[in-house]
């Protein structure tokens, strides 16, 4: 187990701009990033629709995932560690 820090602006940054016809690529693109298992901390510039989408998608396959910004700080979204 290990922590994976996902950028989320980097799932789309080569058009610059999110685009809902793309979530399911940015999905698996997270998907695959994230692994099986780790500990997954979110941050970067993206809109909340991605954010959602990647957090219901990464529930059952990350221990734990946290949302970070400079504003927030780390703000746990799940944690299934038996911890």
């Amino acid at each position: 187990m290990s922590t994976i820090e996902l950028d989320v602006e980097l799932l789309y940054q080569k058009t610059k701009n999110a685009k809902l016809s793309e979530i399911d690529t940015y999905i698996e693109q997270a998907k695959q990033l994230a692994g099986e298992g780790n500990d997954v901390v979110l941050t970067g510039a993206g809109p909340i629709w991605l954010y959602l989408k990647i957090a219901h998608a990464l529930h059952g396959k990350a221990r734990k995932l946290i949302y970070r910004s400079p504003v927030t700080g780390d703000v746990v979204i799940f944690d299934h560690s038996p911890d």
